[in-house]
C-alpha cells in the first residue's frame, strides 16, 4: 500500500513538473543525493523530504539542550535518571500482565487528564504567527476551574509577501508518543470505537486531528480529521466521536481516496481552530480519552469507488 502511495504522489509531481521541463531540450529530471539537496532549484526534483513540516520555515524549535559542556553533563544526568525511571515503569507494566481480557459496553480509558500545569507541558501550541504567516495569538493555560483552557484571538489577515493567500490558524498538539530513551512509539486503540472528550466551548467548530506519521517521510503529513462542534454557554459537554468518521488528509488537503484509520499507529492528537471567523476563541478541556461502544460496529463510514490508476488518490 505504501508503494502505491509513493507512485500515486510521484505521478502528481511528474504531472506538474513535466510541462516546465519540456520547454527546453536540455533539462533533465535528476534525483539529488541527500546531502546535496537544494530546495527551490528548478532542475532538481527529489521525493525526499528533509523537514517534518515540509519546509524549514515551518519548523518550530524548542528550547533544546544547553550548549556549555558542564550544563550538557548536568542535563544528560538529569535526562538519564528520568529515562531509567520511565524504562523501569515499562518493565513493571509488562510483568503485571493484567490487560483487559474483554471489554464491556461503556469501558473507557483516560489518556490525557488536564488538572495541572505539568499535564499541559506535554502539549504544544502552534499558530500561523509562529511561521510568519499571520498574527493569530493563542495559549494553553490552566483555567480557574483547573482545566486546560485553549484560548486566543484568531486573525485571518494574510502576510503581504505575495506568496501566501490564506491565514488564520491556531492549534494544540500532544507530544509524540514516546517510550523510554526517546524511542518513538504509538497509541494502540484498536479495541476502542470512539474518541472521548469532555469540553466546554464557545460555539465555534474546531477540528480534531489524529496524527499517524510513520517512519517514511511520505507519511509524516498523514492526518485523520473530524469536526468538534461546541454548544457554547456555561455547560460541559461529553463528546464521543466514532473513529470510523475520521477522514484522511495530507498537508491539510482532504484526499480523494479514503481508508480506515490505523488505530494502532496513532502518534499524537491535536485540536485546531481554523473556522475563518476572526476574533477571540476559547475551548476548555477536562480530559481526552477513548471509549468502547459494543453497539457500534461500523469500521469505515465513507463509501469509495474504484478508479483507474493515477486518476485519484493513490
Amino acid at each position: 500500500m505504501l508503494m502505491n502511495r509513493v507512485l500515486g504522489r510521484c505521478s502528481c509531481l511528474y504531472h506538474y513538473a513535466v510541462p516546465s521541463l519540456t520547454a527546453t531540450t536540455t533539462s533533465t529530471i535528476t534525483v539529488v543525493p541527500r546531502r546535496s539537496v537544494k530546495h527551490g532549484a528548478a532542475k532538481s526534483i527529489t521525493v525526499w523530504e528533509p523537514h517534518v513540516k515540509g519546509s524549514k520555515r515551518y519548523e518550530v524549535s524548542g528550547k533544546g539542550p544547553p550548549k556549555k559542556r558542564l550544563d550538557q553533563m548536568k542535563f544528560g544526568f538529569k535526562t538519564l535518571k528520568r529515562e531509567i525511571a520511565s524504562w523501569k515503569e515499562e518493565q513493571l507494566e509488562k510483568l503485571r500482565c493484567d490487560p483487559l481480557a474483554s471489554f464491556v459496553h461503556g469501558d473507557y480509558e483516560t489518556v490525557w487528564k488536564f488538572d495541572s500545569n505539568e499535564s499541559m507541558e506535554r502539549w504544544i501550541v502552534t499558530t500561523d504567527k509562529d511561521h510568519g504567516l499571520g498574527t493569530t495569538e493563542a495559549q494553553l493555560v490552566l483555567s480557574p476551574a483547573r482545566k486546560a483552557l485553549f484560548n486566543g484571538t484568531l486573525a485571518i489577515d494574510t502576510p503581504n509577501d505575495g506568496i501566501h493567500t490564506k491565514s488564520g490558524f491556531a492549534g494544540i498538539r500532544s507530544n509524540r508518543a514516546m517510550r523510554s530513551f526517546h524511542r518513538p512509539s504509538y497509541f494502540d486503540w484498536n479495541t476502542y470505537t470512539h474518541l472521548l472528550m469532555r469540553v466546554r466551548g464557545d460555539g465555534r467548530s474546531y477540528v480534531v486531528v489524529l496524527h499517524t506519521d510513520g517512519y517514511f517521510d511520505l507519511t509524516w503529513q498523514d492526518q485523520y480529521n473530524y469536526v468538534l462542534f461546541t454548544r457554547g454557554g456555561p455547560y460541559w459537554q461529553l463528546v464521543r466521536i466514532p473513529f470510523s468518521k475520521f477522514f484522511l488528509s495530507f498537508k491539510g488537503r482532504i484526499q480523494d481516496k479514503q481508508c480506515p484509520i490505523p488505530l494502532d499507529r496513532i502518534s499524537a492528537v491535536g485540536i485546531s481552530c481554523m473556522d475563518k471567523n476572526p476574533g477571540p476563541f476559547q475551548l476548555e478541556i477536562d480530559f481526552i480519552g477513548v471509549y468502547f461502544d459494543a453497539n457500534h460496529t461500523e469500521k469505515f463510514a465513507y463509501e469509495m469507488y474504484k478508479t483507474k490508476p493515477f486518476v485519484a488518490g493513490y
